[in-house]
């Protein structure tokens, strides 16, 4: 009874920060629309930043507290709620969503690049130096107390901010119907500025009173977030007392778990993953109407022709080999992820931008492909490679039945609580037998991988395995072009822009879901396998949900329904990180912020810039005269860097500046001359955005 008290009081003193925390999601959603994925780094920052200013500077204690709580918080939520959020405040819920996963990105990278991860920055809990409380057989220390204190506190103020202000009736009202807010007199920016505030600040508050029970580490404290959720989705994003009371329940059974789970080798990661089968559980259990199809707007899907679609595979075989014969060794090893990356990264095109199916969790079902070729294709058999790609797929396929019940930002929790389970759980665990069979996952480490046999030859150099990886690309992005151009690919968006209405018109919801969850994560898992054959020694940190954050980044910023965009994502996520690492150890964070920063400035055009990269080369690739120009320059460049004539960087920037020049030369010859007549606009040349608003006027001023 002595150990049960004092794991009670342990846990709720860890449900009171949840509680805080996961009051300031409720109050964020309740006023502005928006899930707030970046809310636990915003605490992170908050702890890092009353690090830097009671510890690393010296400051007092109430100074520094007031400094973060009282000023950079708040600061921090009025710049995220009107240079990032009011201007996608309009449009869907997908564009919101993407933003928020950008800032999570962008602050754990940028606690990374300030403060060194490696440096240990204990933080001393709050009047430590005073004797702890006693209550019965338990000690309760008095920063547990001021933690519960606090929480209480929060609690009542909320609840009379909501229910008796008229600031809270404006929040509460702002949420379901910004214009019918304002015809009654209430103002829903202010609302939301309001909401986006107090959250972060509640949020700082959390991370502060916690960062001294735990490491003081970014990742570590933003993903404390997963708690936070499982309260909210007690609390179905609107109830406070139901948040408070998810809070209690995730405290409480983290602590008696930590208490009195059985000690063994296969059960220290449940105590870890337990928020997230929390919240998964949460997720299929409780009614979810008040989201469900909310702010869904439809986005065209590009149709990809089969020219293009050839020529698109065509330029990535042929990037590949310049690569293998223009790259040293240790740069081919650097940039050989490319391709499998963009495998990855192209899974999201059939899920996200087909189906609009939206998952966070690709990159561990990418870590399922590598486990399984890394344990079977040891000998480098292709069934091997066959087995991981169906058991990547199978695996998707059981993520497809929770889906069933899920949808917008709660497919995404339950794909992100799925991500966290395997990083902390079952990734963790060592060998055990099932029937007979030994099954083998990391093993609690690495698990070396190997290349497979092919046509008689082992590929195990860094250049085959880049043009098999590449090859591998080039063929899944034909199948996914067709898959787009077929009856089922017109399904997938019947299925995306509105479900009832596919099953309305006869179609099979679950065996759509399950069919396209199971392709999607089949090439996942292929580009996993490669990954792995790649790195040739692979561990479950490398296919985590925050690796997989800047991933799925890139990939909305490439566009989610254009088929180049898994060479794009590949390029895009290992050029720049090449690039500025080699500027130095300061650098080492830098690429991933830059991927934040740029989806949350692209998070405006969800078409992505591939697409509109691919809308403004076409005309130099129709140019019959300057494309064969273009060929031979960057033939003439490539041999040249063959030869050792030039630095590869300079070649580079000519091939570049080439391209760009005769980009523009094609661009203006397919113009043609501004003299053509209105009858041809169009025909001899292209039609222009404002030519309709010219013809207008012309026929009006005619009648």
């Amino acid at each position: 009874m002595d150990q049960f008290l004092v794991f009670t009081v342990v846990g709720l003193s860890t449900a009171a920060v949840y509680a805080v925390i996961g009051s300031g999601l409720v109050l964020t959603h309740t006023a502005a629309g928006v899930f707030n994925f970046a809310h636990g780094a915003a605490g992170m920052l908050a702890a890092f930043s009353y690090w830097q200013l009671a510890v690393g500077w010296g400051w007092p204690v109430p100074l520094a507290l007031a400094t973060v709580l009282l000023v950079l918080a708040p600061a921090f939520g009025l710049l995220v709620e009107r240079v990032l959020m009011r201007p996608v405040q309009n449009l869907g819920e997908a564009e919101r969503l993407v933003m928020t996963v950008a800032l999570l990105t962008g602050c754990i990278a940028f606690a990374r690049w300030v403060w060194d991860p490696n440096a240990p920055r204990p933080l001393v809990p709050f009047f430590s130096d005073r004797a702890a409380l006693r209550l019965g057989p338990a000690t309760v220390t008095w920063h547990q107390a001021v933690t519960m204190a606090v929480a209480l506190a929060i609690a009542a103020a909320l609840w009379f901010l909501l229910h008796r202000t008229r600031a809270g009736t404006e929040m509460r009202a702002s949420v379901d119907d910004r214009a019918l807010a304002r015809l009654t007199g209430a103002d829903p920016l202010r609302a939301g500025r309001l909401a986006w505030v107090l959250g972060i600040q509640l949020a700082a508050v959390g991370g502060i009173l916690i960062a001294p029970t735990v490491a003081l580490d970014a990742q570590q404290l933003s993903l404390l977030i997963v708690s936070a959720y499982t309260a909210a989705v007690f609390g179905r994003l609107r109830s406070l007392p139901l948040t408070f009371l998810g809070a209690v329940v995730v405290g409480l059974l983290e602590a008696y778990l930590a208490g009195y789970l059985p000690r063994n080798d296969y059960l220290p990661g449940v105590r870890l993953a337990a928020p997230a089968l929390l919240l998964f559980l949460a997720l299929l259990v409780f009614p979810h109407r008040r989201l469900r199809g909310r702010d869904r707007k439809a986005i065209p899907v590009p149709m990809p022709g089969r020219r293009g679609s050839l020529l698109l595979a065509g330029a990535i075989v042929t990037l590949a080999v310049v690569f293998v014969t223009v790259l040293d060794e240790n740069a081919v090893i650097s940039y050989g992820v490319v391709f499998s990356l963009g495998l990855v990264a192209l899974s999201f095109v059939p899920l996200a931008g087909l189906a609009g199916q939206v998952s966070l969790c690709q990159l561990s079902i990418a870590g399922v492909g590598a486990l399984t070729w890394g344990h079977l294709g040891a000998q480098g058999g292709l069934w091997a490679l066959v087995v991981a790609v169906l058991t990547a797929a199978g695996v998707g396929a059981l993520i497809a039945l929770p889906a069933l019940r899920l949808s917008g930002i709660y497919l995404v929790l339950g794909t992100a609580a799925f991500a966290v389970v395997m990083d902390r759980w079952i990734f963790t665990l060592p060998a055990f037998e099932v029937f007979g069979v030994r099954i083998a996952l990391f093993d609690q480490g690495s698990v070396s991988v190997t290349g497979p046999d092919l046509f008689g030859l082992h590929l195990t150099s860094p250049r085959e395995l880049m043009v098999l990886a590449a090859v591998c690309l080039a063929l899944t992005s034909l199948a996914v072009a067709a898959i787009r151009r077929s009856r089922f690919g017109r399904r997938l968006i019947a299925l995306r822009d509105s479900e009832a209405a596919y099953v309305t018109l006869g179609g099979r919801l679950l065996g759509a879901k399950v069919a396209v969850f199971a392709l999607s994560a089949g090439i996942a898992g292929l580009g996993g396998a490669l990954y792995g054959m790649q790195q040739q020694t692979v561990t479950a940190e490398q296919f985590n949900l925050v690796a997989g954050l800047p991933v799925f980044l890139i990939a909305v910023i490439g566009g989610l329904g254009t088929i180049g965009m898994g060479l794009f994502a590949g390029l895009a996520f290992v050029v720049p990180t090449q690039v500025l690492t080699g500027l130095g150890p300061w650098a080492h964070d830098l690429s991933a912020l830059l991927i934040a920063l740029t989806g949350m400035a692209l998070a405006h055009s969800p078409s992505g810039v591939a697409a509109r990269m691919r809308d403004q080369w076409a005309p130099l690739a129709r140019d019959r005269v300057l494309m064969p120009v273009l060929l031979a320059v960057l033939s003439a460049c490539w041999a040249a860097a063959g030869l050792g004539a030039a630095p590869g960087w300079y070649l580079v920037v000519l091939a570049a500046a080439v391209a760009v020049a005769l980009r523009t030369r094609a661009a203006a010859r397919q113009a043609g001359p501004d003299d053509v007549p209105p009858e041809w606009w169009g025909v001899r040349r292209p039609w222009r955005h404002d030519d309709g608003e010219v013809l207008d006027r012309a026929l009006a001023a005619h009648r």
